[in-house]
């Protein structure tokens, strides 16, 4: 159960008490309130539990204005603009590497996120961002092919499909993330996910540019909605996406390919010059809690990195291999890597010349 009942007080009653007592403690050590209650989110689509925003301003007082990024390349150019306004971001585990790099990201107060104690040791110190200095692990999981059953000719397990074939010729799509395409690309042809050879990467283009033809579109994060409306039969995407897909038509499924793919973590952070930053590290605290945290889980079907959170979860979240991959899957899979900006900017080029083709 993610949430519980209260003897005598009523809910309204004790979610005013909650809310009352969360944003005194909010307030700076003078009593006196320095930021207005508001916060200014950068995320996903379909990327937060149902009641997740609403729970947190009954809890704090604090308005969550959410806005919609469709990738991770989108997000980058966002703050690179400066002044952007956000107080919270959603990056990807490269792209924290990259902001930090480019000193865009306000480095945490642990002391204001005291819920990092559920976080599971293995997120705890992390390559992309050692001693989680200016992020907290958000989600994690895989990218692959979804894929309408009745309109395919067994599992479509590999990148050929949609790389290298005419037999979904129109009825395919990809996303529409550099990176994620790319290092799909590199994976089909047998090298590995963070390849910086330029001469693999002209490889990779030319395929792609010969593909496109088959391609009905570069989707921006919405395979899933793709796959239900009919448009397409399969799609390049991410398996918690997919996952919610297929609680709605259980004509979908979800593989990962053969050839291997992308092991993914995306965070939460905060950049620099948000307007609200001491909201924003109790928002980063309210989400690390195990009833949000669950809530969360359940609603986007990801792989949650809080262990107080997988406590609260039932077997049928924990024991899908399409949410936590099997041995198998995860060896064949590889974690997305900052390479510099010399690379990143290859594969911007690349990319441009593919779109523009």
């Amino acid at each position: 159960m993610l949430t519980g009942s209260m003897c005598r007080l009523t809910r309204r009653r004790f979610m005013a008490g909650m809310g009352m007592a969360a944003a005194v403690s909010l307030l700076p050590s003078d009593g006196f309130a320095r930021e207005e209650p508001r916060l200014n989110f950068y995320n996903w689509d379909s990327y937060v539990g149902k009641t997740t925003l609403s729970d947190f301003k009954a809890r704090t007082g604090v308005s969550v204005q959410m806005d919609i990024y469709s990738d991770n390349e989108e997000l980058f150019a966002k703050l690179k603009a400066g002044n952007s306004g956000y107080d919270v971001i959603a990056p990807s585990n490269d792209f924290v590497e990259r902001m930090v790099a480019a000193d865009m990201l306000t480095p945490l107060d642990h002391e204001a996120i005291p819920n990092m104690v559920n976080i599971e040791k293995t997120f705890r110190d992390v390559a992309f961002d050692p001693g989680r200095l200016h992020s907290i692990p958000y989600m994690w999981g895989t990218m692959g092919i979804g894929y309408r059953k009745s309109r395919c000719d067994g599992t479509p397990d590999s990148w050929r499909w949609l790389f290298d074939s005419g037999r979904y010729g129109g009825r395919c799509a990809l996303l529409s993330e550099a990176s994620s395409v790319l290092g799909a690309a590199f994976k089909y042809m047998g090298h590995p996910l963070n390849t910086s050879d330029p001469k693999v990467v002209k490889a990779a283009e030319k395929m792609i540019i010969a593909q496109k033809p088959q391609i009905k579109l570069f989707a921006p994060d919405n395979g899933q909605e793709l796959l239900l409306s009919g448009e397409v039969d399969i799609a390049m995407e991410w398996n918690g996406d997919i996952l919610q897909a297929m609680e709605k038509d259980d004509d979908i499924s979800y593989v990962v390919p053969r050839e291997g793919s992308i092991l993914w973590e995306d965070a939460l952070a905060i950049p620099r010059g948000a307007p609200h930053p001491e909201n924003a590290h109790a928002f980063l605290n309210f989400i690390l809690g195990a009833e949000a945290g669950a809530a969360i889980a359940a609603t986007i079907r990801y792989a949650t990195p809080n262990a107080a959170a997988k406590a609260l979860l039932p077997a049928s979240y924990l024991e899908n291999p399409a949410i936590y991959p099997d041995d198998m899957m995860f060896s064949r899979c590889e974690p997305a890597l900052y390479l510099g900006e010399e690379v990143a900017r290859l594969y911007e080029a690349t990319w441009s010349r593919i779109q523009a083709a």
